[in-house]
């Protein structure tokens, strides 16, 4: 799944996300989310989460759900 749809995401979660310093490369990075950030219940460019260890971005893949 992808990560544009808040209703697909929750804590725990484990996803891939992209960091603002890697948004021009698509550099992806792996964690489980701690907080929703993103308010919308849509968002085009991903939700945007805080992972468990802090890294914040936008959700480009959810991996696997609780």
């Amino acid at each position: 799944m992808n990560g544009q749809n808040r209703k697909d995401i929750a804590p725990g979660v484990l996803v891939e996300i992209v960091l603002k310093q890697d948004q021009r490369t698509g550099k992806r990075t792996a964690g489980i989310v701690k907080d929703i950030l993103t308010k919308s219940p849509f968002h085009p460019h991903g939700i945007k989460v805080r992972l468990e260890d802090g890294q914040v971005g936008r959700v480009q893949l959810i991996k696997a759900t609780n």
